[in-house]
C-alpha cells in the first residue's frame, strides 16, 4: 500500500521519552507517523496506544545501530509508502562517567556514542535519502542539544558552561557538523535539513533531571519537521530561536 495524499514520517528511538511524544504531536497533525524503535514489540505496543486514541501510527523494527536493520526499515517504507515526507533522527544515547572528565572517558564510551548519535545519523539518512527525494518537499530533523554549542562552552556564565558530558557534548557537535553540510547539499531543492534542541527534558536519560516534560520537548522537532517551503534549512534551534554553534 502507498498512501499518497498524507505525509509520511519516521521518528527514530520512538518507544518512550521524546520520541513516542514526537510520534503524538505528529500524528495529531494528521501525519501517518511510523513508530520505529530497537524492540518490535514494544514499538507495537506504543503504536496499539496510540491507533486507539484513533492516531495514524504504525510501529517498525529500526535498530540504528544494525546496518540490516536499517536496509531491511528501507525496503519496508519504500514497499508501504514509496516516500518519506518527515525524518526525525530523535534516537540517541549518553554513556558518559559524570566523574571521569574529557580525559577519563573510555575508548568504548568515545565509540558507543558517536556510533549511534553521529555514525548511525549518517548511516540512516543516507540510506533513505531516495525515499525522502521521492517526497514533494521532505524534512531532516536532527535532535540535537544545546550542550552541542561550542560557543556556549567557552562562555562562562553559560547556561552549559562546565556542563561536562564530554562524548555526548562532543556527538552532537559533530551532528550539528553533520547537519550543516547536508543542509549545504541539498540547498538547491525542496529538502530541508535542521537541527532543533528539546529543552533539558525530563527523561530517562538524565534521570528525570530536566526542567520541562516531553511534550514541551517534543515541540521543536514537530515545528522543524512541519515547516514551509520559506522555512529555514542548515538551521540549529529551539522553538524557533536561533543557537549558537
Amino acid at each position: 500500500m502507498k498512501t499518497q495524499s498524507t505525509k509520511i514520517a519516521l521518528v527514530t528511538g520512538a518507544t518512550r521519552g521524546i520520541g513516542l511524544e514526537t510520534v503524538r504531536q505528529l500524528a495529531s497533525a494528521g501525519v501517518h507517523t511510523l513508530l520505529a524503535g530497537r524492540n518490535y514489540e514494544t514499538a507495537v505496543a506504543r503504536a496499539l496506544e496510540l491507533q486507539a486514541e484513533g492516531l495514524p501510527v504504525e510501529a517498525l523494527r529500526l535498530d540504528v545501530d544494525d546496518t540490516d536493520s536499517i536496509a531491511v526499515a528501507f525496503e519496508h517504507v519504500q514497499q508501504r509508502h514509496g516516500r518519506l515526507d518527515i525524518l526525525v533522527n530523535n534516537a540517541g544515547v549518553l554513556v558518559d562517567d559524570l566523574q571521569a572528565g574529557a580525559s577519563g572517558q573510555s575508548l568504548d564510551t568515545w565509540r558507543s556514542t558517536f556510533n549511534t548519535n553521529l555514525f548511525a545519523v549518517v548511516e540512516l539518512t543516507t540510506t533513505l535519502l531516495p525515499l525522502l527525494r521521492n517526497a514533494p518537499a521532505a524534512r531532516i530533523v536532527n535532535v540535537s542539544s544545546n550542550l552541542a554549542s561550542l560557543t556556549l562552552h567557552a562562555q562562562p556564565g553559560s547556561e552549559v558552561y562546565g556542563f561536562l558530558v564530554p562524548a555526548y557534548n562532543a556527538s552532537k557537535s559533530a551532528l550539528n557538523a553533520w547537519t550543516v553540510q547536508l543542509a549545504h547539499e541539498l540547498r538547491e531543492g525542496p529538502i530541508k535539513v535542521n537541527a532543533v534542541h528539546p529543552g533539558y527534558v525530563k527523561t530517562d536519560m538524565n534521570g528525570g533531571q530536566g526542567e520541562v516534560d516531553v511534550a514541551e520537548g517534543s515541540r521543536s522537532s514537530v515545528a522543524m519537521a512541519l515547516i514551509g517551503f520559506d522555512g529555514p534549512n542548515g538551521s540549529f534551534s529551539h522553538l524557533g530561536e536561533s543557537l549558537p554553534w
